[in-house]
């Protein structure tokens, strides 16, 4: 690290200013996330200085710490000002007035718990390092929205992700910093007597102190444990300081505190959630927990419990490759969870297999393999995701056909009003209505943005195009002047980021850089870059921006090519490489370029929501159809690369989609941006930046999101954790000990055809089908045997009709075997395939195929 990029020591001279008794309830919206997806409320602190906002980062406490009293007494004198003030307070005070919320589908008396390792609200509050934590954080906004019963748990950091400077030769230089506790919008955690709510966690040999902390995110509230504290050991205050730093000890005692300690927290604040909601599988030890304290309190046995406890949890995984999942070695889960045996009542060897993933056999204990066996509600991100998640985690449904076993899907959404820029919210107000705000899934209002006349909608585009540029060259100026460039060279590097003439094409690429989004992809062929970008009177510059993990040597190297490339006397005022990308950044970005440009290895993306962003602000999308993108083009709203076949090797894959890349920008994407009409715009490029606008927008908005983890998720997961433990968990031991009886006699269930099989039938017809199912001392009812039907022409394995259920006859003489029967009558022409199968049957069960037993003819 160069000598002037060391932190150094300093200390803060806090002003304390007195707000005057007119600006009062400043202080209440600094502390409330709402000021997170409200620009106005920015704007207002903004406005009392300007400078002083950007430098503390547009955190409003920090603000209100340092700013002079005299200028908050000036703004208590200001009409223009107060005039602001208060109908911020007035959006602010309707937003949170109960009686004007919708009414939402979960049941009175229902809360969700969600949990998750990271929430990005906002660049203010670091304790997000990417999407996974935006996503969280759109989803906490969605709920206050929606006035969900809902609550967040997350871990404080001390430090969050890291702060990146990108020095003179390319290289990735982290910067750690300390957020400053009294500078967040999070209060302690009170009991009745006033007193900080702590819990315990026991950390391997010692007995950790938890403080909770909480956050109010416009109508919810989130919950933040935290170890540094005075009475803890040194290395537990250190559990919880940095967002996902250390090694694999750090990680597993963060998931534990996140788990048990974020569980343990909301019991000993009388808080009992109906629905919990593991984001990802770092806050999978919450299920040991929860599981631990139901058998301590009731008495029931292991079995019961855990059916219990997996009736109403959510797991939605993000993660499209198996060693991307958290795991640990099984010793060291051993050593941290070996006092909890006891309180389970079950062998350590019982414990530990909870997470072994069936894929691998005993190797590491895979916390995805204990958020699996511990919830019945899956799902991935996407629809393709959807897919992927479902062959990672067949092991777990052996013998169930991929396609058909309990994962599910929703696919990711961002929060709009975080996300839109206000521009754009103006012209909405003036041509379709205010009410845009209450309609977002509505595509039919929607088409209203055809109403828009292209010189104004062209008009919004310019003028955050050229506010994206001023943040470019003032992110481009500081990081030169930091290396020591000089001004001439700085000039020359930024000369097509004109704020004041913003008409040269400019594509976006800026999110983590890990090696599987291939940020370099487009530097594959420099020759052919070089015939795109080097045209006089058709320009294209490419911006740049993200972060590789500090321990992800192949993403700095990328970092590195790009910086390269960039460097390079052709290229320099062409590819532009900006550091320290965060949400201002990212904001700024998605808003003003003209194409948001995602080169992923499909299937590797589990959805991304960076483009969805972009697409809201009418940035038109040129990406691999992989993750969201999958379904969100539509042939008319941007460009597709079509992934290469997975049969080639990693090379020809890498050439075949940097070809087609290279393709689309130069016959498509140049030619329309340049098909200028006398106005000086493309009415092509217009049309299809609506066309962006209205199909993402109503789609992929987080109110969609919500409404499906409401309806297939959050509703049913209340009502089936009520359900098993009504009459002291009556169901939950009934299906406990029924899986046990079916596991036991599984090995031996045999099926035979009993009838001669009949090769034609007339259109219409029908015909009896029999089978002898040997059920080994299980009954008729637990089993139902199927019949899939099939054109024997169709590639995709997936039945063309709904199974068709056979009915019990009776035993066949005296043994187990039992007579099952079926009229089928096809109502298809042509050859047909069938198949017949039988698998457990328990009419409480809350996916068919959870046990992922099955026997096939």
């Amino acid at each position: 690290m160069e000598n002037d990029q060391l932190p150094g020591t300093c200390f803060v001279v806090e002003n304390s200013p007195r707000i005057p008794e007119k600006l009062n309830r400043l202080e209440e919206l600094a502390y409330n996330l709402w000021y997170s997806w409200d620009r106005s409320c920015r704007t207002l602190f903004a406005r009392m200085h300007p400078r002083l906002w950007e430098l503390v980062g547009s955190n409003p406490i920090r603000f209100l710490r340092r700013v002079d009293e005299y200028r908050l007494n000036e703004a208590a004198e200001d009409q223009a000002f107060l005039s602001s003030y208060y109908r911020v307070l007035s959006a602010y005070d309707t937003y949170h007035n109960e009686l004007l919320r919708k009414p939402h589908k979960l049941p009175p008396g229902n809360l969700v718990a969600y949990f998750c390792a990271e929430f990005g609200f906002h660049e203010s509050f670091p304790i997000y390092s990417g999407g996974l934590g935006i996503l969280a954080g759109d989803h906490c906004k969605a709920a206050s929205d929606m006035g969900l019963p809902f609550v967040g748990v997350g871990l404080l950091y001390r430090q969050g992700y890291f702060t990146q400077n990108i020095d003179r030769s390319g290289r990735q230089l982290a910067l750690n910093f300390d957020s400053d506790i009294d500078e967040l919008p999070v209060h302690a955690v009170l009991d009745e007597a006033g007193k900080e709510v702590r819990v315990s966690v026991t950390i391997g040999v010692r007995s950790v102190q938890v403080k909770v902390w909480w956050a109010r995110v416009g109508n919810i509230k989130i919950y933040l444990m935290d170890t540094d504290l005075e009475e803890n050991h040194p290395d537990d205050r250190e559990i919880t300081h940095r967002l996902y730093g250390g090694d694999r000890r750090v990680r597993i005692e963060q998931e534990i505190i996140l788990g048990v300690g974020g569980a343990r927290a909301l019991e000993k604040m009388g808080i009992q959630p109906t629905v919990w909601h593991i984001n990802e599988g770092h806050a999978a030890f919450m299920i040991l927990e929860r599981i631990r304290t139901l058998i301590q309190r009731t008495g029931y046995d292991f079995s019961t419990a855990i059916e219990a406890v997996a009736s109403n949890t959510v797991f939605t995984t993000h993660t499209p490759v198996p060693a991307g999942h958290d795991h640990f070695p099984r010793d060291m889960v051993a050593h941290y969870f070996g006092h909890m045996c006891s309180d389970l009542n079950i062998p350590m060897n019982q414990l530990v297999d909870l997470g072994n993933d069936p894929g691998v056999g005993h190797s590491d204990f895979n916390m995805t393999a204990l958020a699996v066996r511990g919830s019945r509600f899956q799902n991935g991100v996407s629809r393709i995701h959807r897919e992927v998640s479902a062959r990672i985690c067949s092991g777990f449904w052996p013998a169930i056909p991929h396609h058909e076993n309990p994962i599910g899907y929703v696919t990711n959404a961002v929060h709009v009003p975080t996300f839109l820029a206000r521009e754009w919210g103006e012209l909405f107000d003036r041509f379709i209505g205010a009410e845009w705000r209450a309609r977002l899934s509505d595509r039919s209002f929607w088409k209203g943005i055809q109403e828009i006349p292209d010189h104004l909608y062209w008009s919004v585009r310019q003028s955050l195009k050229s506010q994206m540029l001023h943040a470019v060259r003032e992110r481009i100026a500081s990081q030169y002047q930091r290396n020591l460039g000089d001004d001439a060279h700085m000039e020359r590097l930024l000369k097509y980021a004109n704020v004041h003439e913003p008409n040269v094409l400019t594509i976006g690429f800026a999110r983590r850089f890990a090696t599987y989004k291939r940020a370099d992809l487009l530097f594959s062929d420099l020759d052919w870059l070089r015939q795109i970008l080097l045209d006089p009177e058709r320009p294209v510059v490419f911006v740049f921006a993200g972060k590789a993990h500090p321990a992800d040597e192949p993403g700095q190297g990328m970092i590195r090519r790009i910086h390269e490339v960039a460097g390079m006397p052709e290229f320099q005022d062409k590819i532009l490489l900006l550091e320290n990308y965060d949400m201002g950044l990212a904001r700024r970005l998605v808003a003003g370029v003209d194409v948001w440009l995602n080169t992923p290895i499909y299937p590797l993306e589990a959805s991304g929501t960076s483009g969805m962003k972009a697409g809201v602000n009418g940035t038109i999308n040129l990406s691999v159809l992989d993750g969201w993108w999958g379904e969100g083009y539509d042939g008319h709203n941007g460009w597709a690369i079509r992934p290469a076949p997975d049969y080639l090797d990693e090379t020809q894959r890498n050439r075949e989609d940097a070809r087609t890349l290279y393709e689309i920008i130069q016959d498509q994407v140049v030619p329309l941006y340049y098909d200028r009409g006398k106005f000086g715009y493309s009415p092509g490029w217009v049309a299809k930046s609506k066309a962006s606008m209205v199909s993402i927008l109503t789609h992929f908005n987080t109110g969609r999101m919500l409404d499906e983890y409401l309806d297939h998720f959050y509703v049913p997961a209340s009502g089936q954790g009520k359900h098993f433990m009504e009459n002291d968990a009556a169901l939950a031991r009934d299906v406990a000990h029924w899986k046990e009886k079916v596991r036991h006699h599984w090995t031996g269930v045999r099926i035979r055809r009993v009838d001669s099989p009949i090769k034609r039938i007339k259109f219409g017809s029908s015909m009896n089908i029999e089978v002898a199912v040997d059920l080994q001392g299980l009954e008729p009812k637990d089993v139902c045997v199927e019949l899939l039907l099939n054109r024997s022409i169709s590639r995709s394995g997936v039945p063309v009709l709904p199974p068709f259920q056979f009915q019990s006859r009776g035993t066949l003489g005296e043994g187990t075997e039992y007579l099952f029967a079926l009229e089928l009558q096809p109502g298809l022409c042509g050859q047909l395939d069938y198949r017949i199968r039988v698998y457990p049957y328990h009419e409480s069960l809350t996916h068919s195929f959870e046990l992922g037993l099955m026997t096939w003819l």
